[in-house]
């Protein structure tokens, strides 16, 4: 995996002077996605890809402190269903939305590479930047972001009037929707007013319980909001079609305690983005085998974590017994094998 590693890339942000790390592996990446589709990942079909960073928690040589105030990596994953698609590391100091426009770059030029079409992006506000929306909105069909609370924001939520209340056995929610021009006094300041694009702000609110006032919006509401370019979902279809995303953290749960990216090897950034890429293919390739045995064997299902696999399928009891003068093995338990 040494052997492997690249040379990190050194990037500086426009308004700061640190250092941002960043390794990068176009070959691995590349190596990945066609791997993923001798398996079976469409390359024609329209998929939704969830874009996140994590934070890998390490004292290793290199690693920077991060906005947990300790020290770590903090990689950019790309993820299509339960197959990681992309993997860009970053040292802890970066943040997700630091540089982010060029990681989603990269990650773009290589599913174009391989042919696989992208009709929905989903992220969270770290991607709630001009240049990132443009970006998305060029290479998918439909995005949903969501968005930062701002003075601009919040003025544009007190023009709705078409909440919609919603009773759930815990709160009470009210949705509604309105267009919003966002990034306004950015592109003012850059001269590309042009740019400036009306999009479908879908926005949540709960009650406080402490009914603190929102210094915003001056009331005693929690609110979210959801930036997209759909206008045919309804405002419930699209907070639930977002929502899906947080199975991207059950990913990260599998990789970092399944695959091991709690536990990086090496003592330096590159070396360890080897690591993560192919851990990384490894947990596409596990995939793709328990759902194969699972439509074979009872005793499986798809949704199984490694450590259950493992008990399940492959540590199970069993002796080799002699009779009529034959070696036989017998595998103790109600289990039952297809061949």
């Amino acid at each position: 995996m040494k052997e492997l590693s690249l040379p990190k890339d050194l990037f500086t942000l426009p308004r700061g002077t640190s250092l941002h790390q960043f390794s990068l592996h176009h070959f691995l990446n590349e190596l990945n996605l066609k791997l993923l589709q001798k398996l079976n990942l469409p390359a024609h079909e329209n998929h939704t890809l969830d874009y996140d960073n994590t934070i890998l928690f390490t004292n290793k040589l290199d690693s920077r402190s991060t906005y947990k105030k300790s020290f770590g990596y903090c990689p950019g994953v790309g993820i299509i269903e339960n197959k990681i698609v992309f993997v860009e590391n970053r040292n802890g100091n970066s943040a997700a939305k630091d540089l982010q426009f060029e990681t989603l770059t990269r990650m773009f030029e290589e599913l174009k590479k391989q042919n696989i079409n992208i009709d929905s992006f989903r992220a969270d506000a770290a991607s709630y930047q001009v240049n990132v929306i443009d970006l998305v909105s060029k290479n998918t069909n439909k995005f949903f972001i969501r968005a930062c609370m701002s003075a601009a924001l919040a003025q544009r939520i007190s023009k709705i009037n078409n909440w919609v209340k919603i009773e759930t056995n815990s709160e009470t929610i009210f949705r509604g929707e309105i267009t919003f021009t966002p990034f306004i006094p950015t592109l003012k300041r850059k001269r590309e007013l042009y740019k400036a694009k009306d999009y479908r702000l879908v926005v949540t609110k709960i009650e406080r319980k402490d009914k603190q006032v929102n210094l915003f919006t001056k009331d005693a509401y929690l609110y979210s909001a959801i930036i997209t370019n759909d206008y045919d979902l309804s405002v419930n279809e699209v907070v639930s079609f977002y929502n899906q995303r947080g199975a991207i953290e059950k990913e990260f749960d599998v990789l970092k305690n399944d695959f091991g990216w709690n536990n990086l090897p090496f003592s330096k950034l590159e070396q360890n983005t080897v690591f993560l890429m192919f851990t990384a293919m490894c947990r596409n390739l596990y995939q793709y085998i328990i759902e194969k045995f699972s439509t074979k064997y009872e005793g499986l299902n798809p949704k199984y974590r490694i450590k259950k696999f493992i008990f399940r399928f492959i540590a199970i009891p069993a002796k080799w017994i002699k009779t009529s003068r034959q070696q036989k093995l017998r595998v103790y338990g109600n289990i039952h094998f297809k061949t």
